[in-house]
């Protein structure tokens, strides 16, 4: 196989990054630990052109890319696409940033209140999800993608209408590390995210709830140790009761597209909930999204 095109998925904490063939094979894949949010500021394009192109020996392909790479804190930023979006939208949204290089646009819509939601990279991934089963393209899906920033959005015969975005991973990365629930590390005791699951109840009165991963230490004997995996269980558990409820589509199947281990552990607490739940990895899926943005646009 002879690579055609370099597509990454350039995103707040690392960088996967793959050659593609004409066909969308891949040829060969890297994994880096720069994520936007971890290189300085105006960083990102030398980074891509001294050591993500190099080490693909890709020197000379066309690239692709998605994520935060887009961002105000990223290498450019890249206008916003408007929900609901197929993916040509996204495809006319393409910006050239530097020699044969793209970066795709996120998109927009409305969040909660007066504020409005965002999302970069999950919009590939979608799409490469629906390209990945035609069936998909018709009628209405939930598609939940877990992550530091977890997004739920509703597709509609092929269009993203609407999404919401939950502060979950990154919720838990700071309270783990930064506050006095802070511990040595998740761990694997289900019994105990099971506990956290129970906590989180419908979702409501999260920073009331949030103190129960500290009485129950505090008050009960409970083990320092135990905490990560209970508060990761209330946090889950708090966002798979509530979102789907405020997108209007409570008890509604959910697609969770991502990390396997991840998508155990809040597939395990949609099934808690009586939802019925696929799983599907998120690998192939921003793949096969790069690479129709990028037939879309012209780069091969």
């Amino acid at each position: 196989m002879s690579a055609a095109l370099i597509a990454c998925d350039w995103g707040s904490t690392h960088l996967r990054a793959w050659t593609l063939d004409a066909g969308g094979a891949v040829v060969d894949r890297r994994d880096f630990p720069f994520g936007v949010n971890l290189i300085a500021p105006g960083e990102a394009e030398a980074k891509f052109r001294d050591a993500v192109r190099p080490a693909l020996s890709a020197e000379r392909l066309p690239a692709i890319l998605c994520g935060g790479v887009g961002s105000n804190i990223g290498w450019r930023t890249v206008p916003y696409v408007d929900c609901p979006a197929r993916l040509e939208a996204v495809g006319a949204g393409l910006l050239q940033v530097a020699d044969r290089t793209w970066i795709a646009p996120g998109l927009r819509c409305q969040g909660l209140g007066e504020a409005c939601d965002v999302l970069r990279g999950e919009e590939t991934l979608v799409f490469g999800w629906l390209a990945l089963d035609p069936a998909r393209q018709r009628g209405r899906h939930l598609v939940c993608q877990p992550g530091t920033h977890g997004k739920w959005l509703v597709v509609e015969d092929g269009r993203v209408t609407r999404f919401l975005s939950a502060f979950t991973g990154e919720l838990y990365a700071v309270l783990s590390a930064h506050s006095i629930l802070r511990s040595s590390g998740q761990g694997n005791d289900l019994a105990v995210f099971d506990q956290g699951l129970e906590a989180a109840a419908d979702g409501d009165g999260l920073v009331n709830r949030l103190y129960t991963a500290r009485s129950r230490v505090a008050g009960q004997g409970a083990s320092q140790e135990s905490t990560a995996d209970y508060l990761s269980g209330l946090l889950i558990g708090a966002e798979v009761a509530a979102t789907p409820r405020l997108l209007g589509l409570e008890g509604a199947p959910v697609a969770l597209v991502g990390d396997a281990a991840l998508c155990d552990r809040y597939a395990r607490a949609l099934d808690r909930r009586g939802v019925a739940v696929t799983r599907h990895e998120g690998e192939p899926a921003v793949r096969a999204g790069l690479f129709a943005l990028a037939r879309m646009g012209g780069l091969i």
